[in-house]
């Protein structure tokens, strides 16, 4: 029984082993390089290639400087991967490297490793010929040649300093386009307003007064009215003429307020009529006498007749004024 399991154990190793030998076999390394002869300084391509299964993992070498003490690594692409046009389920990997010497000579570069899952494979060896440059001994030496004269053109100062005229002519187009904007724009007239002249106080207050008479309230019975609205006129008159407020104010407040302007002693007695007398029809209920609601009405008149502004008037002609 023994003896059974150990031949068991051991025919499952063989077959993993001949597996992973199986799978190591199906992955092929090679490299070669672009050119196998150069000059000193020139720069060839170094290909390192895996031909292996889709699936399969494998790990390039990592070179980074050099390769080998002469030949020297300019750059390390990045690597390409194409399926095989025969059989889709492999793949071939390529790293390639742009490689260079600066010395003459034969480099051998060594065989390059791959890991793999089923172990490190071994890319093969390449010979490397560094030619130097050959002299014609034969000839004379001459001096190194002379930089070389470029011509620059016009066109080829306008590609390099576009910008200098694009942005003063996109500055200038500019400037002309508002000009001529601010030209040509519809002008907006001024509006001319033309002053109402002020019609001095009295005016107004006499034909409210000669309104009023022509409605003839207290004929028809509407005294308080009647009174109301003389009494307002008057008013009116006083607040422009004099400059003090006179509604919402008591009798006596107005002539409070009156009291150091110029109105005329005479004068004073009439405002006083008028007011005093409105007051009683207004809140005491006072019924005035037909020739007392005239007499306020012409009271109301000779008051402001003989409180009107002075107006100044000019003589153009002669050049006089007088009051």
């Amino acid at each position: 029984m023994k003896n059974q399991f150990l031949r068991t154990v051991l025919a499952l190793v063989i077959l993993t082993c001949s597996f992973y030998k199986a799978g190591a076999q199906n992955i092929q390394a090679e490299a070669k390089l672009q050119q196998y002869t150069i000059r000193i300084g020139d720069q060839t391509k170094l290909f390192i290639s895996v031909h292996q299964p889709a699936n399969a993992h494998v790990n390039f070498p990592r070179l980074t400087d050099t390769i080998t003490g002469k030949v020297i690594i300019v750059k390390a692409n990045k690597p390409d991967t194409a399926y095989d046009q025969d059989n889709r389920s492999d793949v071939t990997v390529t790293q390639s490297y742009l490689i260079t010497s600066f010395d003459a000579g034969t480099y051998t570069l060594p065989a390059f490793s791959i890991g793999s899952e089923g172990g490190v494979l071994k890319t093969n060896e390449l010979t490397l010929q560094v030619e130097t440059v050959k002299v014609d001994t034969t000839k004379a030496i001459y001096d190194i040649k002379q930089p070389m004269a470029v011509s620059y053109t016009f066109w080829d100062w306008l590609h390099d300093n576009w910008y200098w005229i694009a942005i003063p002519l996109v500055v200038l187009i500019g400037i002309i386009g508002l000009i001529l904007y601010l030209r040509k724009r519809p002008k907006t007239e001024p509006v001319i307003q033309v002053a109402k002249p002020k019609v001095p106080p009295h005016i107004v207050a006499l034909n409210k007064l000669n309104e009023l008479r022509d409605k003839k309230l207290w004929q028809q019975g509407q005294v308080k009215q009647y009174y109301i609205e003389l009494s307002d006129i008057i008013r009116e008159y006083v607040e422009h003429r004099y400059e003090t407020k006179t509604h919402e104010k008591t009798t006596d407040e107005i002539f409070t307020s009156l009291k150091y302007t110029d109105i005329a002693g005479v004068n004073k007695e009439l405002l006083r009529q008028i007011l005093v007398l409105a007051d009683l029809v207004k809140f005491a209920k006072e019924k005035p006498l037909p020739a007392d609601n005239e007499q306020s009405m012409d009271n109301a008149v000779a008051f402001v007749n003989n409180t009107q502004r002075v107006q100044l008037s000019e003589n153009r002609e002669g050049g006089n004024t007088h009051v």
